[in-house]
This record gives structure tokens, sequence and C-alpha cells, in this order.
């Protein structure tokens, strides 16, 4: 019996495969797993933004350089915002988010 050579296809043979456009995240609601939620005190807040600064998934929203809220869709809770918010603030916070959905029903 001869011996069978198992060629491997070089790179020239292969067939042209599609091309995906890159996605975004703003795409995708991804705050739908978060354990926690970001509650912001408007009273304490000295709009210094540094929240927005830290924040890894853009979710702190900004109009005319003052704080405006949380994009929830897209937090994913980390906390990251109420670590950063000076002490002597403390205007985020950090709730449950079962709890937080269940006050809002």
């Amino acid at each position: 019996m001869a011996k069978e050579t198992l060629e491997k296809p070089g790179w020239k043979t292969l067939p042209t495969g599609d091309v995906v456009p890159a996605g975004s995240a703003h795409e995708f609601k991804t705050g739908d797993w978060r354990s926690f939620r970001p509650v912001h005190d408007a009273a304490k807040c000295t709009h210094c933004l540094i929240c927005w600064i830290y924040c890894p998934d853009s979710s702190v929203l900004v109009e005319a350089g003052r704080f405006k809220g949380f994009d929830l869709d897209h937090c994913k809770g980390c906390g990251i915002c109420a670590a950063v918010c000076p002490p002597k603030v403390t205007a985020i916070v950090m709730v449950d988010e079962r709890e937080a959905r269940q006050e809002a029903k």
C-alpha cells in the first residue's frame, strides 16, 4: 500500500470569506446582567465629572459640563463611579439591582 501524503492547503487556496463589519457596544444592551446599580444624589453632586472620566463603559451621561444621569442600558455595575466620587461628597452609591427594580415597580 502506497503511503498517502496529506497536503495542507496554502493561503492561496483558501476560499474567500465574508468580512463582518465592526460592531459597537452601543448596538447591544450590556447592562442587563449587572448585580449593582449606581444611584446618584443630585443634592450632593458637585459636577466634578470624575465619575465620567473613570467610567470604562461611557455610561455616565454629561450635558453642558454637568452630570445628567447614567446610561443603564450599558452600565455593567462595576462601581468605579461610586469609588472615585470624592469622599466628602459621596453623590453616587451602589445599590442591589434586584432591590432597585422592585422599587421601580
